[in-house]
């Protein structure tokens, strides 16, 4: 089964979505900050980063770069929830250095779920 790392300072967030994905079956890998995913990607490798964009000690658009540079075909999906205008900007943002697709926060589950699904399987969802 494919393997993803989360990244989110919110630990209910970063929880929740670690519930969820093993649920169906993900073995799921949970870093509290942008700093701290780095250092996972750096000693393994993931077939999915799930990443907040605004995070202490290093932002997300940063990881997304770095796993982009070191892991070109591993998929990537951003969030964020930093405020409507900032938001759109970061997730603009995160499309151009290498996400696959991105979130704006509140996520719905369902949705979530179908778009790991079709970024792991390469077959688009319905």
């Amino acid at each position: 089964m494919a393997r993803i790392l989360v990244t989110d300072d919110d630990a209910e967030l970063r929880g929740t979505l670690e519930k969820l994905l093993k649920l169906r079956g993900y073995t799921v890998e949970t870093g509290r900050d942008g700093l701290e995913g780095a250092k996972m990607l750096a000693t393994q490798q993931y077939d999915l980063l799930i990443t907040d964009i605004v995070m202490p000690n290093q932002e997300g658009l940063e990881s997304i770069i770095q796993a982009h540079k070191k892991y070109p075909t591993m998929k990537i999906i951003a969030m964020s929830g930093a405020g409507k205008t900032s938001t759109e900007v970061y997730l603009r943002v995160a499309k151009n250095v290498g996400a696959n697709f991105t979130f704006q926060k509140p996520w719905n589950p369902k949705d979530m779920l179908a778009k790991v699904e079709e970024l792991l399987s390469g077959v688009p969802a319905a």
